[in-house]
């Protein structure tokens, strides 16, 4: 289907505002709605994008127009459908910034409703594949039919999947995730290994199909047929293909439901005492208000330019759907990050669960690192901003403790200064260990001396001049020599813990990742050894 067709469809009574020859012959391949005033993570190439103008105000210019477009031209839109129910029109500014940035422009009239232009489309879309479908081996006309009333009745996937292999004996398949998690299958077909899912997923082969478009490796789909020889390759692809359209319309409604989880993320962002506001906003996410609750949040690094908020926000929304007991909605927060607030029974669980899923995660896109913080649980709606703040937390930690690997935190699991110390910006603590330790480190690259490894040596063996001798081989006068140079240089007093703790803490603050000696090594004094023994 092309931009110009729906020009000709009387029903949507469409108005063109603005096009040339070449837009208007675009093909489109799906439909999103949209009202923020950035749409950039919700687009794919060649969709239509409708609008009904809630971001628009008339004090912002060309401005917010301008942003909107260009966003629609960066991520390959066909077309926009802006609708004139707000306003009452279609602003000027919207058209010249579409005429600038050559985005064809069409207005939908007040009583025209965006699921008919949806409906429509993947209708007329359908309509074109039936068309097509000349092969002796492509699916009956009967199937063919019935698949359609499926697609316009938005019927599940388990329905559209049954019928489309309706007139097949003995297939079986199923419809997987790319951790392996299985949506639904032909009837009487038990659900697939996972494992062996993934393994097949990894491989090429004709036996898995990819289905439709997806924002992120983690959350596309496939169809997976063990047996290749049970159905016709064409049949395949055509089944293939219907699957892709029903996964397309169930991906626009899914946009809505990210846009009321955006508007609960930045709710729970802010301390702010807002109960009312936070339940409400939990209810239109379709979660629970009286359940323990906590917050995840995700950040992957290595994605393709421009989808960092897609890919955590796919990752976080597959592990997360493994956890059948657990409800959830997954948004978006600044820098890219994908929070999801997580309500069930089994938050308890939620750290074991996502720890043994992360691996696969890493395995779908290997040059992509996932890592992850999850906050304390929420027993009231209004403990979500405390647990928002502690999940961004750990998320820092989990990006510092492991700067090469996916890995994830949990906040309450973080229980030590080194913990406490990986959580804060990685510029906060070079800049706090260079204020403290510059002057050793100047002395020992000046001298070849050793100060940076006694003071480190020390503070592990709980301020003992004896057993630090012996660590380092050498005599426990060099020790106090050592020391008493540490101290000149810092200004620190080293008989003070506060200052110990000082030093400590800039020690552990190594941008390198660089830990201090184990202190619970063999031979170490028990804990009723005085610590500051010399």
């Amino acid at each position: 289907m092309y931009v110009e067709d729906l020009l000709g469809l009387e029903s949507l009574d469409l108005r063109l505002l603005w096009a040339d020859h070449e837009l208007l012959t675009q093909e489109i391949t799906g439909v999103t709605a949209t009202d923020l005033e950035d749409p950039s993570r919700f687009l794919q190439r060649g969709e239509l994008v409708l609008t009904g103008l809630v971001w628009w105000s008339p004090d912002g210019g060309s401005n917010k127009a301008d942003r909107f477009v260009s966003a629609l031209r960066t991520n390959g839109a066909a077309a926009l459908l802006a609708g004139e129910e707000t306003h009452g029109f279609v602003p000027a500014p919207l058209v010249e910034a579409c005429r600038a940035h050559r985005i064809a422009l069409l207005s939908v009239p007040a009583h025209t409703n965006f699921r008919t232009i949806t409906d429509a489309v993947y209708l007329r879309r359908w309509g074109d594949l039936n068309r097509k479908a000349s092969n002796a081996q492509a699916l009956p006309e009967p199937v063919r039919r019935q698949l359609a009333d499926l697609l316009a009745q938005k019927a599940p996937i388990g329905d559209v999947l049954t019928c489309s292999f309706s007139h097949l004996e003995g297939v079986t398949c199923a419809v997987v995730s790319a951790t392996g998690r299985t949506l639904a299958t032909t009837p009487d077909t038990a659900a697939p290994n996972p494992t062996a899912v993934r393994s097949s997923l990894t491989k090429a082969s004709a036996a898995t199909i990819p289905l439709g478009s997806s924002a992120s490796p983690y959350d596309a789909l496939f169809l997976r047929v063990p047996e290749l020889d049970q159905a016709p390759p064409r049949v395949l692809a055509e089944i293939a293909d219907v699957l892709g359209e029903r996964l397309a319309d169930a991906r626009i409604a899914a946009t809505s439901q990210r846009e009321r989880a955006d508007h609960l993320v930045s709710l729970i962002s802010h301390p702010i005492d807002a109960p009312s506001a936070i339940t409400a906003a939990l209810t239109a996410c379709g979660l629970p208000t009286h359940q323990p609750t906590a917050v995840v949040a995700a950040r992957v690094t290595g994605a393709a330019e421009g989808q960092e908020a897609a890919w955590a926000a796919g990752a976080l929304g597959e592990a997360l759907s493994h956890m059948d007991a657990n409800t959830f909605a997954v948004g978006s927060a600044r820098n890219g990050e994908a929070i999801a607030v997580v309500t069930g029974s089994t938050l308890g669980d939620l750290a074991e669960h996502l720890h043994t899923i992360w691996p696969t995660l890493h395995a779908i896109a290997p040059q992509a690192l996932v890592h992850a913080g999850i906050g304390p649980t929420a027993a009231t709606p209004n403990g979500l901003s405390s647990s928002f703040a502690q999940a961004r937390f750990a998320l820092s930690a989990a990006q510092s403790a492991e700067p090469t690997t996916s890995a994830l935190r949990a906040a309450e699991h973080m229980t030590t200064l080194t913990d406490l110390l990986a959580g804060i910006p990685t510029e906060v603590r070079t800049a706090f260990r260079e204020r403290l330790l510059a002057p050793l480190i100047a002395q020992d690259e000046k001298t070849d001396g050793a100060l940076m490894e006694t003071l480190e040596v020390f503070l592990a063996h709980d301020g003992s001049w004896t057993r630090s001798a012996e660590a380092l081989h050498v005599h426990v006068n060099t020790v106090h020599y050592r020391l008493q140079r540490i101290e000149q240089l810092t200004g620190r007093d080293l008989s003070r813990l506060t200052d110990r703790l000082d030093l400590r803490a800039a020690l552990l603050c190594d941008p390198s990742g660089k830990r201090l000696t184990p202190v619970d090594q063999p031979g170490r004094p028990t804990s009723s050894t005085k610590a500051g023994r010399r």
